[in-house]
């Protein structure tokens, strides 16, 4: 692969994984601290929001208090209607507004920046590169059973870990190249959705590398010892950007 400092294309593909999705931070301290800059950001699920603050301009240090200080009850509401989930996202709405300091279209935003979903009756990844940031992230982020659905241009969304938990093929479609692809978790295992075969081959391409940190023994919604998961994203990146 070549310097990723000098990649002008250079894209970052940041998968979903809950509250392991904290080890994307140690990753972006590490990229940082290397002078290595993506050009763009595509992420699934909880990639797709620490991929947006990035893209916003946040920087990686802040990222990780706000991360430790986050009060989780406050993330998810009850709905007071019965539908698809058994929360809704008006409380995240609101959380995830308040990280970017209101909301923009992502077109606008510093860095360019996809958030991929999954369409529920087409069964294929949707790659959202276009307007409300929130309401893409609300889309990627709305995991089956626990989130309601997101209607988006008349799609019907839920969380890109559906069909694509690590959405390098996003990535290379929008042009990037070389890609760092970060996986905290594997590939759901959906009939009629799961793409882990083609994702394997993405995954031994010349110009693409994979960093998984060893988050084995975490679940997906551990809010305990979030600091540990940073630090085991920094001690993966360093290693692997080190061969």
């Amino acid at each position: 692969m070549i310097d990723l400092r000098h990649a002008p294309s250079l894209g970052l593909s940041l998968g979903g994984g809950g509250t392991l999705g904290g080890a994307h931070i140690g990753v972006l301290q590490v990229l940082h601290e290397r002078g290595i800059r993506p050009s763009m950001v595509i992420g699934t699920s909880s990639g797709a929001l620490v991929g947006a603050a990035y893209a916003m301009g946040l920087d990686p240090y802040r990222l990780e208090e706000l991360l430790l200080d986050v009060r989780w009850t406050d993330v998810a509401t009850v709905p007071r209607r019965p539908g698809m989930g058994l929360l809704d996202a008006a409380a995240l709405r609101a959380s995830v507004t308040e990280l970017i300091g209101g909301d923009v279209r992502i077109e606008d935003m510093p860095m360019r920046f996809a958030a991929v979903a999954t369409d529920l009756v087409s069964r294929e990844t949707a790659v959202i590169e276009s307007g409300s940031l929130i309401d893409a992230l609300r889309a990627s982020i709305s995991v089956p059973g626990i989130f309601r659905p997101v209607t988006l241009d008349g799609r019907r969304l839920a969380d890109g870990g559906l069909k694509t938990n690590l959405p390098l093929q996003a990535a290379l479609d929008l042009g990037a190249s070389p890609v760092i692809g970060v996986r905290v978790a594997p590939e759901w295992d959906v009939p009629g959705f799961s793409s882990a075969a083609q994702l394997r081959a993405l995954e031994i391409r010349p110009d693409v590398l994979v960093i998984s940190p060893a988050l084995r023994g975490r679940t997906w919604w551990q809010t305990k010892g979030l600091g540990a998961v940073v630090a085991a994203g920094r001690a993966a990146a360093e290693a692997a950007l080190s061969e």
